[in-house]
């Protein structure tokens, strides 16, 4: 079985983070990590391999060079190899323009099951799955707090406030995991020592096929039209006093 696991670097604390005119995060002397929820993906993917003789996880980031650190937690955590996708073009990519390129990696890789967290710790916008799902044609299975593989298909469950919810697709699919779904190892320095052996490659946007313009379009904005007053009450007084008229603004409309 060809497992996908797509991973993410984030920061570790949200101090420092400044974002320039281009929408491009800088990270001010600030360290990154792998993402919580993916490190569970790793995990998931690490447990379904070793009861299938044969499969292979791939761990795919997309980043800047220090996103190589989230590659080699991955393959600590139980990773067989790394992709490492780099390219200028990628500054301040959105979520779609991620998607289009993380599709294109597991395309060229090849998946049976492409798993991944459900959300990313800064971005928390969880769009990322279900648009990989749609740009590869497959179907998609988002937040599962369990994952099960039976006889190709993928089945999960999910728990939706007071209900539980059974959802299954046939593989090759798409799956966003909760950290519900286990609880990681803590790895052993044997797991460290291998990891140091195993191959991490670096492809560029032209090595899968994406275009720049694809990724580029994705993250500027091309033009902002106004939009007419509709209504806009502006209140200049001193604090307290605004305080008591936003209130009574809001009660009149009946949203207190």
């Amino acid at each position: 079985m060809r497992i996908v696991v797509l991973v993410r670097h984030v920061p570790c604390a949200v101090s420092g983070l400044s974002f320039n005119p281009d929408n491009t995060l800088r990270r001010a002397g600030v360290r990154s990590q792998l993402n919580d929820a993916d490190a569970g993906a790793i995990e998931h993917a690490w447990r379904i391999a070793v009861r299938r003789t044969g499969s292979q996880v791939t761990a795919v980031t997309m980043g800047p060079a220090e996103a190589a650190a989230t590659l080699r937690r991955s393959l600590v955590l139980g990773a067989d190899e790394g992709v490492h996708i780099q390219d200028d073009a990628l500054a301040g990519c959105d979520a779609l323009g991620t998607a289009h390129v993380l599709a294109a990696a597991a395309r060229r890789i090849g998946f049976d099951l492409v798993l991944c967290g459900v959300a990313a710790t800064g971005s928390a916008t969880a769009l990322v799955p279900a648009m990989v799902a749609e740009i590869l044609g497959v179907p998609v299975l988002c937040a599962a707090d369990s994952l099960t593989l039976d006889r190709g298909t993928a089945v999960i469950r999910r728990v939706d406030r007071t209900r539980v919810q059974t959802l299954s697709a046939t593989l090759p699919a798409v799956v966003s995991v909760t950290p519900r779904c286990g609880v990681g190892r803590y790895p052993r320095f044997d797991a460290v020592a291998q990891a140091r052996h195993k191959l991490v490659r670096t492809w560029r946007l032209s090595r899968l096929d994406v275009p720049r313009s694809q990724v580029a379009a994705a993250t500027r904005v091309r033009a902002i039209r106004p939009v007419a007053d509709r209504g806009r009450v502006v209140i200049e007084c001193d604090p307290p006093a605004a305080a008591a008229r936003v209130a009574d603004f809001l009660a009149r409309r009946e949203l207190l």
